[in-house]
């Protein structure tokens, strides 16, 4: 996790103004959980009520900022760190969960670093959410706007990096590489929410697909923006659109779930 695109104040702050968050599922409480690639903490919040301490750990300083700056539970503490280099004992921590983040890991060093941190019956949660699965809507001009946005992320795709592309694919050969005998791969649950044109496209500038290609041209990428952006308004209000990702957790399109073992049913 030593992949740096998420650095600078301006792509973290609209990060935590725009990324899809996880719903908040109930489930019974627990000692540690770990949150690696936090970024601005969106799923580190939302694993609190349901542990006794939730640490969220990324590379960028300027993602922590921001998650620090917002006010959340006193159990949550964020570090500067590596999912290949976890600063727990051996034993310690019941969940390890990644958000649109593993596809930047070494696979071979995390395994063996949750392997060594994670208790007996601990688990690993990977989530991932492929923007080229979104669909939108909105009255009879739904698949207009979603053939839109995919074709400015075919764009965006051709200037892509490998870690990213991993992601489309929505951590295949992640998953196919996991070794523990109890694994499970969720894919293609619904989850609809509903959110605006400016958002939508704001999750998309958030992407790491984005930020490449901006570091790489920055004028282009801001072009290829504006002229998307312009394209979706296409003279309908769409201050009320609504986004349905065929997703399986929250807005997200795929989720793998890893585990040695259940999870003990008390603290």
């Amino acid at each position: 996790m030593t992949c740096q695109v998420f650095v600078g104040e301006d792509i973290s702050s609209n990060y935590q103004k725009y990324r899809f968050r996880a719903p908040d599922e109930k489930a019974k409480p627990h000692v540690l959980a770990v949150d690696l690639g936090c970024g601005t903490g969106q799923t580190t919040r939302l694993l609190a009520p349901h542990f006794q301490e939730v640490v969220g750990i990324d590379v960028s300083e300027t993602q922590l900022e921001q998650a620090r700056a917002v006010l959340s539970c006193p159990n949550i503490t964020y570090r500067k760190g590596t999912a290949e280099d976890l600063p727990f004992p051996d034993g310690s921590v019941d969940l390890i969960t990644a958000s649109s983040a593993a596809h930047y890991f070494d696979k071979s060093k995390f395994m063996a670093e949750a392997n060594r941190v994670l208790k007996p019956g601990g688990c690993i949660a990977l989530i991932d959410f492929p923007l080229q699965k979104m669909r939108l809507h909105y009255q009879d001009c739904g698949e207009r706007l979603t053939d839109i946005l995919q074709e400015m992320l075919e764009v965006l795709m051709v200037d892509t990096s490998i870690p990213v592309v991993k992601s489309e694919n929505m951590l295949e050969d992640f998953f196919s590489a996991i070794s523990f005998p109890d694994k499970q791969r969720a894919e293609g649950i619904l989850e609809k929410s509903t959110s605006s044109v400016r958002k939508v496209l704001g999750a998309v500038k958030t992407s790491s697909m984005f930020q490449i290609y901006k570091g790489k041209d920055a004028q282009r990428a801001e072009e290829l923006f504006l002229d998307t952006q312009k394209r979706g308004r296409g003279g309908v209000d769409l201050q009320q659109l609504a986004l349905q990702a065929d997703a399986p957790v929250g807005n997200f399109h795929q989720a793998t779930y890893l585990r040695r073992e259940s999870l003990p049913t008390s603290v």
